[in-house]
């Protein structure tokens, strides 16, 4: 199945006799407004879809070497034409994004792709630091273009791409990461007993799970006997793009990013029977309502909770308590840093976040492996 744009190839016969491999694609439309398709011919499928895609570059390019299609047009019309069948909705909004705030009429999108050279990107990065734009930001625009750029020199609208050279400005990492003490987490945990949202609350703290695989679980995810939870999905609120304009959003499961977060988390014998007696409670009021619903973190008719809403409760809780303030993630933060302060070993706290590497988890968590370093040095001090 080829996207939309990509054109059709199929086989074709003659009197009922297979006679080749057929590629049409539609070019536009005659006086009466139907739709004309210009057709290749071929005895194999790979001969036929070279000859489409070879007529696919020359229409689009206009002339040779990109001399009049600009990095705007090219832009565009590989992402909406190339890309929106293989991006997820999340990545796809993310490149569009970028299209029409930093690429779509601006000085560097009007430069012939032909001509594009590391000092246009050089220029345009920087004028945008001049304005204010993140090094952060800056860096993501660069990737999504090096990204496009990769397809236009493989398949020969560009000799180069010039994104690899680019020299990019430095991003400050903020090291310090927002946490709740041992002490601010007990006040917390005794201020919320009875809050619709507590079940969510505690579960975040007892398993370090993202808001997205929170909402996510099904009461099928949860081992009571082994006290375990199954990560193999999250739940996101994505845009459904027709070209580059948003026509509705969606909440959908999908399969987590990457393979490290498919995992399994074990649970705190007293988190466990918190939950058996939640999962009692929660049937009842689903049977009053008579709603149906297999959702363990949810409001009262089964519905999983709108993905801001748990951040907001959160902080106005945390703000009424004389508690800082900190984000629903940060409840991940917290988790892990539990784990470092009770001694486990950082291999072992990557595969419960589900981090993909090693490094991940040591550089969001140093702080607190400075203060074991420290407690460490003092364990040997009676040696000397």
């Amino acid at each position: 199945m080829r996207a939309k744009g990509e054109g059709s190839i199929v086989k074709y016969y003659r009197k009922g006799v297979f006679s080749g491999w057929r590629a049409s694609i539609m070019i536009g439309y005659n006086d009466q407004g139907k739709k004309q398709f210009k057709q290749f011919y071929a005895q194999t499928q790979r001969e036929v879809k070279q000859k489409l895609e070879d007529y696919k570059r020359k229409m689009l390019l206009g002339t040779n070497n990109g001399n009049t299609l600009t990095l705007e047009k090219w832009f565009y019309t590989w992402i909406t034409e190339f890309r929106s069948h293989d991006l997820k909705p999340k990545s796809y909004s993310r490149y569009i994004g970028i299209y029409h705030k930093y690429i779509e009429g601006s000085s560097l999108g009007r430069v012939k792709l032909g001509v594009l050279r590391t000092t246009h990107l050089q220029r345009y990065y920087q004028t945008l630091l001049d304005q204010g734009v993140t090094p952060s930001t800056i860096e993501q625009i660069n990737t999504k273009l090096k990204t496009c750029l990769t397809e236009g020199e493989r398949q020969g609208y560009i000799d180069k791409n010039y994104c690899k050279l680019v020299v990019l400005p430095k991003i400050k990492r903020d090291d310090k990461i927002h946490v709740l003490t041992k002490e601010e987490q007990d006040v917390f945990l005794i201020a919320i007993q009875g809050h619709e949202m507590e079940m969510l609350f505690i579960t975040a703290l007892a398993t370090g799970l993202r808001l997205g695989e929170l909402q996510a679980l099904h009461w099928k995810d949860i081992n009571f006997n082994t006290h375990e939870i199954t990560v193999n999905k999250t739940l996101q609120k994505i845009p459904i793009y027709d070209k580059d304009k948003v026509v509705k959003y969606e909440v959908v499961e999908q399969r987590p990013k990457t393979k490290n977060s498919i995992r399994t988390v074990p649970v705190p014998s007293k988190v466990i029977d918190r939950l058996k007696d939640y999962k009692l409670l929660q049937q009842d009021i689903f049977n009053q309502a008579g709603v149906s619903s297999d959702y363990v973190l949810c409001d009262a008719v089964g519905v999983p909770y709108e993905s801001k809403r748990p951040t907001r409760t959160l902080q106005r809780l945390l703000k009424e308590l004389g508690l800082p303030v900190i984000k629903f993630h940060d409840l991940r933060h917290t988790y892990a840093t539990r784990l470092f302060e009770k001694g486990v070993p950082p291999k072992t706290v990557q595969v419960l976040l589900g981090h993909a590497d090693i490094d991940t988890t040591m550089n969001i968590y140093t702080h607190v492996m400075k203060d074991q370093k420290t407690q460490a040095v003092n364990c040997i001090d009676e040696l000397f």
